[in-house]
């Protein structure tokens, strides 16, 4: 499914991708905050290099009023009323205020201008060491990142000395020297302090872990896992981070235990978005996570909320995208449970996000393993999943349409597909799916919309092997419109993935009405080679005569 993490609607950050393009993501979540007052929080960083010299040697205090462990930030102008601030928000944003000061001193150095290396050395250098007294003064910090910091503030200071050398001479040979002395030890600064700002996160998420593992409060437990679910926003890196220190494993804990019912829909999510890497589904498989997703799945008791928390992570951990397959191993014995639930799941949803969530993880499961296809075949799942076409309150977006008409292109390779398709008017539902548009310029619906239009050709060439099916779709103008498909670049998205299956379909059409085909397009579509008649569609100016 969706790489970035998992697809999302417009209103939700579920819908921005699908099984075919990226694997699924973790939910992503947008700081709505006005763009002044955001440009005043980061001002308090941005403070001159002038007061920050007097400051530098000095750790900046914990507020007696302030909470235990918060991380206060000040400036030498004046404070905020709201100094008290979030661990790791400060975190990351300090370490996003030391990365960039960084990066511009590479530039800087590179160009030669000596003075802002200096100042930018000399501004970094004062950051650094604020981020790590102030981190200090609200956590006992772990021996071995105390010798991080200890190193880094000693190379910090060679690198603000080694650039102040560079202020009072013009001789070019010693410059270009120390260019590349200034080069190594930024390079080992930037490193070490990226190893640093892991550590200091690795051991803030402990504590939230250990918030999880021991607290018997459900306010505090959801306020910890809340903290992990915000954390998987700031990218793989950190995903990775979160599931070495065993977030996975605590999450299925609290996923394993009915007093904490309330809890399990906002538990799965974040490992829906810890699983974004192989560590994360690594940990969801010792602790055998499937089998907790599957009693989930599986159980009328859970609420839909949190059966739909389990499609995402089913959803996640099948993505094609993986590279490491080891997992699906323990998935193969419960796929049978899973794949009915799923099915259900789609059949009952209340609403888009919970059919696309448990359609995305039909289409994935269906593309690893043909017995799932024949499971679907078996539960009726052609009828349900083109029945829920048919209600906009289930597939209201080409995101579910694009898991729906995925399904239904895995399963036509099987061959009692074509008649099921058949009876319930399918070859009609394909169609119309060939005429899907975006409703906005968004590239992600865009690229939601040429997936749906191309696996419904797709669809309609496999199923076009029963004489029965091909006979329909010519009876139902289908190869008019696989005409205008080919010719009209704007009528399939610009998209060559859609050009070839329009060309492959229509190929295995025409075979049954070359009597009402044009000659032209006989000449031009059919009658030579796939990739000549690609290559002339893919050329083609369209005529707005």
């Amino acid at each position: 499914m969706a790489s970035e993490r998992i697809p999302t609607p417009p209103s939700s950050s579920r819908q921005s991708s699908s099984l075919s393009s990226s694997p699924m993501s973790t939910r992503m979540q947008s700081l709505q905050v006005d763009s002044v007052q955001r440009w005043m929080e980061d001002l308090r960083h941005m403070t001159e290099v002038e007061c920050m010299c007097v400051l530098q040697a000095k750790p900046i205090g914990v507020e007696e009023d302030s909470h235990q462990g918060e991380l206060i930030v000040t400036s030498a102008v004046g404070a905020s009323d709201h100094v008290a601030r979030n661990n790791l928000q400060t975190l990351l944003r300090r370490a996003l205020v030391v990365s960039t000061e960084l990066g511009k001193m590479f530039q800087r150095l590179e160009k030669g201008r000596w003075q802002r290396v200096h100042s930018t050395a000399v501004r970094a250098n004062c950051h650094v060491r604020s981020l790590v007294h102030e981190y200090s003064a609200a956590r006992s910090t772990p021996p071995e990142m105390q010798k991080y910091d200890k190193s880094l503030l000693e190379k910090c200071m060679e690198l603000t000395n080694i650039t102040e050398r560079c202020l009072h001479t013009d001789d070019e040979f010693f410059l270009k020297s120390m260019r590349e002395a200034i080069h190594e030890i930024l390079t080992d600064v930037s490193d070490s302090f990226s190893n640093m700002i892991d550590m200091a996160l690795a051991n803030e998420i402990q504590v939230l872990i250990r918030q999880i593992e021991s607290s018997d409060s459900i306010h505090t437990i959801g306020s910890a896992i809340s903290n992990l679910l915000s954390l998987t926003q700031d990218g793989p890196q950190l995903c990775s981070i979160i599931a070495k220190e065993g977030a996975v494993v605590a999450l299925f804990k609290i996923c394993r235990q009915d007093r904490f019912r309330d809890l399990y829909a906002h538990a799965l999510r974040t490992v829906a978005s810890i699983c974004c890497v192989e560590e994360g589904i690594n940990q969801l498989d010792k602790v055998d996570g499937i089998l907790c997703l599957a009693d989930i799945l599986t159980d009328e008791s859970s609420v839909e909320a949190a059966k739909a928390e389990a499609a995402a992570v089913v959803a996640q951990i099948t993505s094609p995208h993986h590279t490491s397959t080891q997992h699906l191993a323990s998935f193969l014995e419960s796929m049978h449970d899973i794949v009915t639930a799923l099915i259900k799941l789609c059949e009952s949803a209340s609403c888009g996000e919970v059919f696309l969530l448990a359609s995305a993880a039909l289409a994935n499961i269906t593309f690893f393993d043909s017995m799932a296809c024949e499971i679907l075949l078996q539960l009726n799942a052609i009828h349900i999943l083109l029945q829920a076409c048919k209600d906009r309150q289930r597939v209201d977006t080409p995101y579910s349409k694009d898991q729906v008409v995925t399904v239904l292109a895995n399963l036509s390779v099987l061959e009692p597909c074509a008649s099921e398709v058949l009876q319930e008017q399918g070859i009609e539902r394909l169609l119309l799916l060939l005429g899907e548009k975006p409703s906005s310029p968004s590239p992600s619906e865009g690229a939601a919309c040429e997936r749906v239009q191309q696996k419904a050709a797709v669809t309609l060439a496999r199923l076009s092997r029963d004489p029965d099916v091909a006979q329909t779709a010519i009876q139902l103008k289908a190869v008019p419109r696989l005409i205008e498909l080919c010719r009209s670049p704007t009528e399939r998205n610009n998209s060559d993935s859609v050009l070839v299956a329009c060309l492959a379909a229509l190929r295995r059409l025409a075979a049954g009405c070359s009597d009402s085909i044009e000659a032209a397009d006989h000449q031009q579509l059919i009658k030579p080679r796939l990739v000549d008649s690609f290559l002339l569609c893919s050329n083609m100016e369209e005529s707005f005569v």
